[in-house]
Formats: structure tokens, sequence, C-alpha cells
């Protein structure tokens, strides 16, 4: 991947400051692709927004990344506790595709696989159904957390300031000081807002709704909000739960043997102990993803009712009836594509406008690699 760049970021513009051109655009200098360098704004820092954005300045283009969230790694998201990490979204990774491995081979160390091939899975009230699914391929994690892949590749846009975390894109439009350059208007903390201007193109590495959302605020006719419709995605709410209380001598696990599980429990999915992957702390701690139309039916539920009914159902397929010491909920609103693109990318060329992410190709953290990666070949 990139080595560590060192151009200085794009300073915020107010409305109306006039903002200098980019530095690489102003050289002249070719890129690796014989083109023009041109200066893209990307919106989102998960998988796909930071291999897009890593991808352009290993060709010679300048981006900047804008991140709602105060780190990159989208469903990569790792939360902490007084008890140890938990991957809050995503649980493992595949890899399939040469590319990502080659990607994953420059990190060493960072991702190994968990020993938890085997996925068990549970009938209704919690008996195994099956062994386990067949291990045809290993299950990688990330570590110390999921979270760790996506912000060691970022960690090169940090450091160039050309990753702005904490900041919302609320509407694109065309710099009015020069039509065929974007400007992107956002919001900071404390409600702080901000113009940034000069950019050849922007695409959109977010959830497919939100970027169809995006470009309705700015008003923006392209073809691509035909194609964001047609992708679909359910959303997930997650239990995050911690048993310090069984790191004793005497007892390894309040629960079943098993490491990871697919529940066909009306409310519950997905079961994982956080504590078997590797590079964990020993505390026993359970990820559990309720299902997807358990999800959508409660989303807008209040959180801890929802915590109440998974906790219970999560007693009823494991058979642990202990209070955890710790309790936490996180409310995925675009979880796992059901209905995806069908192509890798969109790209509007007459406006430079291109959207990336999982829901092109699938749901898979891989699909969202290939996607992001493809983007970035496609325009650079």
């Amino acid at each position: 991947m990139t080595k560590p760049v060192s151009r200085p970021a794009k300073r915020p513009r107010r409305p109306g400051t006039p903002a200098a051109a980019p530095a690489q655009r102003q050289s002249g200098k070719a890129t690796k692709t014989g083109k023009t360098p041109r200066h893209f704004a990307i919106i989102g820092a998960g998988m796909a927004g930071v291999v897009c954005a890593r991808t352009l300045v290993q060709a010679g283009h300048q981006v900047t990344v804008f991140e709602k969230s105060s780190k990159a790694g989208g469903r990569t998201t790792t939360i902490d506790s007084p008890f140890g990490s938990f991957d809050a979204g995503a649980q493992y990774f595949t890899v399939r595709d040469p590319r990502f491995a080659q990607a994953i081979d420059t990190v060493p160390g960072v991702c190994r696989p968990w020993s938890a091939n085997a996925v068990r899975v549970l009938d209704a009230a919690g008996r195994v159904a099956a062994a386990g699914l067949p291990t045809r391929e290993p299950h990688w994690v990330a570590s110390p957390g999921m979270n760790a892949l996506v912000t060691t590749w970022a960690a090169p846009l940090l450091q160039a300031g050309q990753l702005i975390t904490d900041t919302r894109v609320s509407s694109i439009e065309r710099d009015p000081l020069n039509g065929t350059h974007w400007q992107v208007r956002t919001e900071g903390q404390g409600g702080a807002q901000h113009v940034y201007a000069g950019f050849d193109a922007v695409l959109l590495a977010q959830p497919a709704t939100p970027a169809q959302a995006l470009l309705a605020v700015s008003g923006l006719d392209t073809p691509l909000n035909a194609a964001l419709s047609r992708v679909t995605t359910a959303p997930c709410w997650t239990l995050m739960l911690a048993y310090p209380q069984a790191v004793r001598p005497d007892l390894t696990t309040l629960g079943p043997q098993w490491n990871a599980a697919r529940s066909t429990h009306h409310r519950i999915s997905w079961l994982a102990r956080e504590s078997s992957k590797p590079g964990r702390t020993t505390v026993e701690r359970w990820t559990v993803q309720a299902s997807p139309a358990w999800s959508a039916e409660h989303l807008e539920d209040d959180a801890d009712r929802v915590q109440s009914k998974l906790l219970k159902a999560f007693s009823e397929v494991t058979g642990i009836r202990a209070q955890p010491a710790h309790a936490d909920t996180r409310r995925w609103r675009y979880a796992q594509t059901t209905q995806p693109l069908g192509q890798s990318h969109l790209w509007d060329a007459s406006l430079a406008l291109g959207a990336c992410g999982d829901w092109c190709l699938g749901h898979r953290l891989e699909d969202a690699f290939v996607s992001g990666l493809e983007m970035a070949l496609a325009v650079a």
C-alpha cells in the first residue's frame, strides 16, 4: 500500500472565501497513469473509502476524505469497554480476491485467522442443529480489534491531513468560483460549518441510502440516483455483553463451548465469543447480532428495551443466565446488503460523481475492498 504522504491538508474554506487550487494540479506533473493530477473528495472512511483514497494517492492524485465518526473504520467499528473490546459490526472476513490477499500482506501481524471456522448452526431453542458450516476457507479477524486493518491503512492519510474526522458532509455543490469544480459543505463538532472547495470529483463511499439522500438534498440529477434506489439494505441491532466472573481457575466459560454460531431464534441471527478471537483479552465477552427482520421491526425502539429483549433471547440460546457486568447496544441502520447493485462501483463521468461500497457487490468486507479499489482504478 502507499507510503505516508506529506502534502499539506486543504484548509477549510468558509462560504465566500476563495480557495487556492490544489498544489498537485498547479505543478502540472502527470500521474502514474499519465493523466493530470486531480483532487478527489471522498465521503466516508470505511473500508471502501480508505482503499479508494490510498489507491488514488498511489496513482499521484490528491484526496480529502471526510468521515462523520471520530476515526476511520465504518462497519469494522471496535467499541472499547472496561472489560475489553467488542467488534460491534463486521465479525470476521474472508480472503478470496488475490488483490485483497496482497494488500493484507503489506501489514503483517494485523490480520490473524480465527479458530471459529466451524460455525455452529442453532435452532430457535439454542440446540445445535448442525455441527458446523463447511470449513472451505478460514475466517480472519484484525487484531487487536476489527477496526485495526482500516485504521492502519488510513494512518498515512490521517498523518498527511487528508482524513478529516468528526465531520459530516451536508451537501455537494458546484464551486461558484469555478463551475467545473465541486465544493462540499460540512458540519463538524459543536455545529461548526465549513466549505471545502476545488475538487475535480466527488466519490461517495457510504451506504447506498445515505448516498442517495445526499445526492437528493444536493439537488443533483445523475444516473447514480436510479442505480442507488435499486439497492436494499437490512438494519441490525447489536448487543455486547461482558462476564468477568467467568475468569476463574475452575471456570473458563459460562455457557457453551462453541465460539460462534448462527441462530434461527426470531430475535438473534449471530453470536460470537469475543474473547476467543486472537489478540483479545481473556474476559468472557459476547457480541450478539439481532436478526434483520426483528431489527427492522424494532428499529426505532428505545435502546434499553432492545437490550432487555436481546439479553433474554441470548440467555435462551446460550443457557447463560448470569447477569452481565457490562451490557451495551449499537444500532446499525444499514448493516447488511440484501439486494446489491451487481457491479463494483458507479461513475458518472459527465458530472465527475462516483459511488462505491460493499453494497455494490454484496455485504462482505472483501466486497467493500474490491469496490473501493475498482472505483479508484476506474477514475485514476
